[in-house]
């Protein structure tokens, strides 16, 4: 089959699974691996495998700066203490405790390469977790915790994995544990360091684009930039990417037009969706291949074969789940009892809930795309390398169906709710309020004019007044009750002024198709409605 007819089929499969999940209640990436899975075991259907270092240097980089861009770095940082000991101790853990005990199976396998494997199945995914979260109110925090946690571990795991390898081939430029530590020390702190300056640099030049569909091309090689030179010179480039997505989120606000920021939200949202469904469903596609490769690598040495191979992926997936339970557990309490000690009011990063999160977050621990890249990069000459490749495979698909499968149950079982839309509407309309109130300086001024020193009409003055203070009216009417927003003069307001593009819509396209007018003061026009119907349903939350 042509290469271009199944990309066609398999974004027609991503899309129509995109659609159809929310309505079956599961998680687009638990339907996407098992509809993978599922096709490659269709008889005929030859089996699927793309090389490791697609995924890892080409598909990982704008996945993880996808996400990066869009984790506020004020949730980063308030959960900074949770995210780092979630993503750094609890990975370095995993991959201690799996390797362990596969050398005590495998004896013939030496301790740094079963740790090596540990490392591939450590780093989390959260995507079908937090999919499945906010659509079921999960709290914003608990939220920001797992996709910090995603964001870091796989940067910690891929380092780990690396050093683990280079203990394997006896590259490691300091021996023993003492070299373990700084080398690990070295790709994390450099990594950070060529981030940092990719962010910086960006920034500036992209602040001084004035085209925003030049700054959204930009966008597209920064995590390249960012990935490349610090593998380069071999500090972790995930890592380097995940600071160049943060640092490039947080100030785009500052130095970004707001057409810019629109653009690039847009189009990496596209991208994200495409990359992270697009490998989940290769996850499935490429299980037939990965398994007959353990086949043939177990005939041949007939220690660990295929299914047992399986067997112990399976183990090693609850074995991932017991560790998760007791590293949160104390985590939660010693969370909870330093935010105290901050501020006896206030909540832990794992709060309000108390256990209930630490249940909810133990059961996300969910194992995706990392894993399925990292798997596939372990050297040819690593003992049962396609056996271990299968129980990273193993791994990921049974904690994605199963776990993820699970975890709306877990959350309703518990019961745990975090958004109360009331109290969201009133902090919003409260904000509203303060920027109205700096905005209005601007009006009052006594010898108010235009940059250009053209003086300003008073009726112009009050129709922006009028234009803010009805902003400001449309936030507080949301924050009242159903009852209360009836015959509210800015939900009169909103819903008229929509029948009437409505109509004006109508009249466009009647112009149109009369041909009296060009096509550019078409597409005008067309954008101009566009923009107010947007804004009007973003405000106040229609869409």
């Amino acid at each position: 089959m042509r290469p271009e007819l199944v990309a066609v089929i398999c974004l027609i499969i991503i899309v129509g699974v995109s659609v159809l999940s929310p309505k079956l209640r599961l998680a687009t990436p638990i339907v996407l691996v098992v509809i993978g899975i599922g096709i490659s075991l269709i008889p005929g259907v030859p089996p699927v495998h793309v090389p490791s270092e697609i995924i890892l240097a080409g598909v990982l980089p704008p996945l993880l700066y996808a996400s990066a861009i869009n984790v506020p770095l004020v949730d980063f940082r308030k959960n900074f203490g949770a995210i780092s000991m979630l993503s750094v101790l609890l990975v370095i853990a995993s991959a201690v405790v799996i390797g362990l005990i596969l050398n005590a199976i495998l004896p013939d396998m030496n301790l740094a390469a079963a740790i090596a494997l540990g490392a591939v199945i450590s780093p989390t995914d959260a995507v079908a977790a937090t999919s499945i979260g906010k659509r079921l109110g999960l709290p914003p925090r608990l939220i920001a915790v797992l996709e910090g946690e995603s964001l870091v571990n796989d940067a910690s795991a891929l380092v780990l994995l690396r050093t683990a390898v280079a203990a394997v081939a006896g590259t490691l430029a300091f021996a023993g544990v003492g070299g373990v530590v700084i080398d690990f020390a070295y790709s994390s702190v450099v990594a950070i360091a060529v981030g940092l300056a990719v962010g910086i640099v960006t920034v500036f030049l992209r602040s001084k684009l004035t085209d925003s569909v030049l700054t959204t091309a930009v966008s597209f090689i920064i995590p390249f930039l960012a990935y490349i030179p610090a593998e380069a010179i071999g500090a972790s480039g995930v890592l380097s990417v995940v600071v160049a997505g943060l640092y490039t989120g947080h100030m785009g606000a500052k130095y970004f037009t707001a057409s810019t920021r629109i653009s690039e939200r847009l189009n990496w949202r596209t991208i994200q969706f495409l990359l992270e469904n697009g490998v989940f469903l290769l996850m499935g596609l490429e299980l037939k291949d990965i398994f007959l490769a353990a086949i043939k690598q177990s005939d041949e040495n007939s220690n660990l074969n295929a299914v047992g191979a399986v067997v112990l992926g399976i183990a090693a997936a609850l074995m991932l789940l017991i560790i998760r339970f007791a590293f949160v557990g104390p985590l939660l309490t010693v969370q909870r009892a330093r935010e105290r000690r901050r501020d006896p009011a206030g909540p832990g990063a794992l709060e309000p809930s108390g256990w209930k999160s630490g249940i909810v977050v133990s059961w996300a621990g969910m194992r995706g795309v990392v894993t399925v890249a990292a798997a596939q990069s372990l050297p040819e000459s690593t003992p049962y390398r396609n056996q271990l490749v299968l129980i990273a495979f193993t791994v990921s698909i049974v904690t994605l169906v199963v776990q993820g499968g699970t975890l709306p149950w877990i959350i309703r079982l518990t019961k745990l709710r975090g958004v109360d839309e009331a109290a969201d509407h009133a902090e919003f309309a409260t904000l509203v309020d303060e920027l109205r109130a700096a905005g209005q300086l601007v009006l009052e001024q006594p010898d108010l004019s235009l940059p250009s020193g053209e003086v300003v009409d008073e009726s112009v003055v009050e129709r922006v007044r009028s234009d803010a203070e009805l902003r400001s009216e449309s936030a507080w009417e949301r924050a009242h009750s159903e009852d209360e927003r009836v015959g509210a003069p800015h939900r009169q307001y909103r819903i008229l002024r929509l029948e009437v593009l409505k109509a004006e819509r109508v009249a466009l396209l009647d112009a149109r198709g009369r041909g009296e007018y060009s096509s550019r003061i078409l597409v005008r026009a067309q954008l101009m409605l566009d923009q107010e119907e947007s804004r009007l349903q973003q405000t106040d939350g229609l869409h």
